[in-house]
């Protein structure tokens, strides 16, 4: 009755269109409300989810994003992409995921990828010839890589939930992440020769070193946060700052894209952000800790085991129902509320718990951009001035192809293990 209670206002909440954040409060005070235990315990374990040293991080990359974003680093990455690719058979889409791989060393959020990189590149790609729907869904797929590439804010709250180290996972998705972006790079490669999209002009290495030496600055701090947190120079959270700090003075002095007079409108943009996501951690904190007192945890991992201990068929249902699960959970929510009963199924059949991580993340990251409700879709959507019949239909291919790396990176554990292995001993 009352885990029926909870789930049902959840998803009502859900179908409404609330924010999961409202779903998961609200579905967490009805509960309390009918099984008669006070409602402090809300305050209570909010205060517990949101009080970690690791999601300091959070206000610290976004920060570093929007910083770098406002100096106008999207546009010089936008550049090197085209000056490299620009010239071949669907260039313009190819520069797009480009971009987004390289833009994935600074938000490490998928939802702000697509609407930096789509800002820009959606109207360029419409501008030359491509159509909407395409030039929406790879902006849309491409976003993907951002969480998986250093640094990856739901690499952070994994870190935060279990104590996993966060620099071990952040080298264990560079590779899965350049593995996404090349098999994204392909199927555009495909779409783009089958329905004739047009090529640019090749403008010469002179140009292409040009546009490198401006967008170096954008790979320069992924290089800095990865070195010197493998390096134990600084840990996740004063990588952050180190980052921010960073891109404050590259955005102001090297890129000239925002004025001092420009930064209090940052700084609240990046509160609201970090505030947004920090109240999320807190909400589902409380709806997860309703769920380890039903044991719902426990009933999941006895029931996945009940089917099967073979290692191989768990990855598989883990996949299935993360998928699923993705499709209409915001990200930090279902890690929260699903990432520490699955590890620990993960953990009984042999599975590395860094290797899971990675294939975990990745899976949540695929449902950003799987319809219904696929957020990076609806950003995406919007800004091509489409509905999301068009962008549902134009993202199939992208999401055939992410499924495949995903499946990849689950059953072969050294795409992920192999640098964390050469850094960690």
């Amino acid at each position: 009755m009352l885990i029926a209670a909870l789930f049902g206002v959840f998803a009502f909440c859900l179908i409404l269109g609330a924010p999961i954040g409202i779903a998961l409060g609200l579905s967490s005070v009805v509960y309390l409300w009918l099984a008669d235990i006070g409602l402090a315990v809300v305050p209570q374990y909010m205060f517990a989810g949101m009080d970690s040293f690791v999601l300091l991080c959070i206000p610290g990359f976004v920060l570093a994003g929007n910083l770098m974003n406002g100096g106008g680093i999207t546009d010089q990455i936008v550049r090197f992409g085209n000056s490299v690719v620009g010239h071949v058979r669907g260039g313009l889409a190819l520069a797009n995921v480009i971009g987004s791989m390289i833009f994935a060393g600074i938000s490490g959020t998928a939802v702000a990828e697509t609407a930096s990189i789509g800002a820009v590149m959606i109207p360029a790609m419409k501008k030359s010839g491509y159509d909407a729907p395409f030039a929406a869904a790879v902006t849309a797929a491409a976003s993907t890589v951002g969480p998986i590439i250093p640094p990856s804010v739901p690499m952070i709250i994994v870190g935060t939930l279990t104590g996993l180290s966060v620099g071990k996972m952040f080298l264990a998705g560079a590779v899965p992440g350049l593995l996404l972006g090349v098999g994204m790079m392909i199927t555009v490669a495909i779409l783009s020769h089958r329905r004739g999209y047009p090529k640019g002009v090749w403008q010469g290495f002179g140009h292409v070193f040009v546009t490198s030496k401006a967008a170096i600055w954008a790979i320069l701090m992924t290089v800095i946060i990865l070195y010197g947190i493998v390096g134990g120079v600084f840990t996740p959270t004063e990588a952050s700052v180190v980052a921010a700090l960073y891109a404050f003075v590259v955005g102001l002095f090297v890129y000239k894209g925002f004025r001092l007079a420009d930064l209090p409108r940052i700084l609240v943009e990046s509160a609201i952000g970090s505030g947004a996501l920090v109240l999320l951690v807190g909400l589902a904190n409380v709806f997860g800790w309703i769920l380890t007192s039903e044991q719902i945890p426990q009933t999941i991992a006895a029931a996945m085991l009940s089917v099967t201990t073979n290692k191989y068929l768990i990855i598989l249902l883990i996949n299935i129902l993360l998928l699923i699960v993705g499709t209409f959970m915001e990200t930090i929510a279902a890690l929260i509320i699903l990432f520490p009963p699955l590890l620990a199924v993960a953990v009984k059949v042999g599975i590395d718990p860094i290797h899971f991580a990675i294939f975990a993340v990745l899976n949540l990251m695929i449902g950003l951009t799987t319809p219904p409700v696929g957020v990076c879709l609806f950003v995406a959507a919007n800004i091509a001035k489409i509905d999301m019949g068009k962008i549902s239909r134009a993202i199939v291919p992208f999401l055939i192809c992410n499924i495949l790396v995903l499946f990849l990176v689950s059953y072969v554990p050294a795409i992920s293990l192999w640098l964390p292995s050469l850094f960690y001993r």
